[in-house]
C-alpha cells in the first residue's frame, strides 16, 4: 500500500478512495511525519516554504500544487523532490475572469458603480466593447487558449503569442513566436498577458512594450504582477495612453495608499482568478488521476520542476 497526504480531511473526501493508495491528511506545515509517504498535496494559497518539509528526509517524492503557477515553489524544492502544478484545473475560472476584466474596463463598469454609490445617473455616451477588437494574447497556453475560446463568440479578431512559434488551431491560424510581439502589438486593441513568471517574462512589459500599443488599447495581466514594470505602467496610464486591467499586481497584495490604487483607467482585482468554485471538483479529479498513476507506479502528469521532469507527460 502506497502512501499519499492531502491538506486534510475535507479533502479527503473530496478525492475519495484510490485502490492501492492510502491517504492521510497533513498539511505540509510540520516535518515529514512517515518517510512512506511518496505523493503530497500543497494545500491551496499558502507558504511556498512548506515544500521544504517534504524533502526534510531523504528519498524521492512528489509534490503536488493546486496552482498553475509555481515559481515561488522553486527557491524550497529539495533536488529529489518533484513538483506538479494544477495544470487544467483553473483555466476555466481564470479565462472567466480575464474576460470580465476586459468587458468591465471597454464597457464602464467601475464608473457606474462609482455612479451607482452617489445615486447619480450617468448621461449616455458610446463605450467601448470587444466586438470587432484585435485581441493579442500573449502565453496561449492551456489558459491562453481558454480565454481564445470565450473570446471568439464576441466578434473579436484573435492573434495569440507563444514561446515558440507553431501551427495553429481551430481559434487561431498560426501561433506566433515571442520574439515576434514588437511587430504585433502596434496592430492590438487589447493585450492579454498568460505567461508564467520566468526570467525571460519579468519585466517583460516595459516602456518600450508599451509605448509599442496603440493609443487607446488595453492592457490585461491575468498572469503575474512582475511580469509588468509597474513604473513604466504609471507611468503609460499617467500620460492617458493606455488603459489596464489587472487581477496581479507588483507588490502584491497591493499596499494601501500604493499609486496603482488612484491610477486613472486601471480597473484591479485581488488576485483571485482561479478563485472560483469550479475550482474544489476539478482539483480532486486531478488529485484522483495522479493518486491512481502513483497507485501503478506511473510517473504524475505535469511534472514541472524537480528530477523526474524529463518523465513527465501530459504537461
Amino acid at each position: 500500500m502506497r502512501i499519499a497526504t492531502v491538506p486534510d480531511a475535507e479533502w479527503i473526501e473530496r478525492v475519495g478512495p484510490v485502490e492501492g493508495v492510502e491517504v492521510r491528511s497533513w498539511d505540509m506545515s510540520t516535518p515529514l511525519p512517515d518517510p512512506e509517504i511518496g505523493y503530497a498535496v500543497h494545500p491551496y494559497l499558502t507558504s511556498p516554504a512548506r515544500v521544504a518539509n517534504v524533502g526534510s528526509v531523504p528519498g524521492h517524492r512528489v509534490v503536488q500544487l493546486m496552482t498553475a503557477g509555481y515559481d515561488a515553489h522553486l527557491a524550497h524544492l529539495h533536488a529529489d523532490v518533484s513538483l506538479c502544478n494544477a495544470a487544467g484545473v483553473h483555466d476555466a475560472a481564470t479565462a472567466e475572469q480575464a474576460v470580465t476584466l476586459m468587458l468591465a474596463a471597454l464597457r464602464g463598469i467601475p464608473e457606474f458603480v462609482q455612479a451607482q454609490a452617489r445615486a447619480t445617473w450617468l448621461p449616455i455616451r458610446m463605450w467601448s466593447g470587444l466586438a470587432d477588437k484585435r485581441v493579442l494574447i500573449v502565453g496561449y497556453g492551456r489558459i491562453g487558449r481558454a480565454i481564445a475560446a470565450r473570446l471568439a463568440p464576441f466578434e473579436v479578431s484573435l492573434t495569440a503569442v507563444a514561446s515558440r512559434p507553431r501551427a495553429g488551431d481551430d481559434l487561431v491560424p498560426v501561433v506566433h513566436g515571442m520574439d515576434e510581439w514588437p511587430t504585433l502589438l502596434p496592430h492590438a486593441d487589447v493585450v492579454v498577458l498568460v505567461v508564467p513568471l520566468l526570467p525571460a517574462t519579468t519585466g517583460l512589459v516595459d516602456a518600450d512594450f508599451l509605448a509599442a500599443m496603440p493609443a487607446g488599447s488595453l492592457l490585461v495581466n491575468i498572469a503575474r504582477g512582475p511580469v509588468v514594470d509597474t513604473d513604466a505602467l504609471l507611468a503609460a496610464l499617467h500620460s492617458g495612453r493606455i488603459r489596464a486591467a489587472l487581477d496581479v499586481t507588483d507588490p502584491e497584495p497591493l499596499p494601501d495608499g500604493h499609486p496603482l490604487w488612484t491610477a486613472p483607467d486601471v480597473l484591479i482585482s485581488p488576485h483571485v482568478g482561479g478563485a472560483s468554485n469550479a475550482f474544489y471538483p476539478r482539483a480532486a479529479a486531478l488529485i484522483r488521476t495522479q493518486l491512481q498513476r502513483y497507485a501503478v507506479g506511473q510517473p504524475p502528469l505535469h511534472i514541472v520542476a524537480g528530477p523526474s521532469a524529463d518523465r513527465s507527460t501530459g504537461r
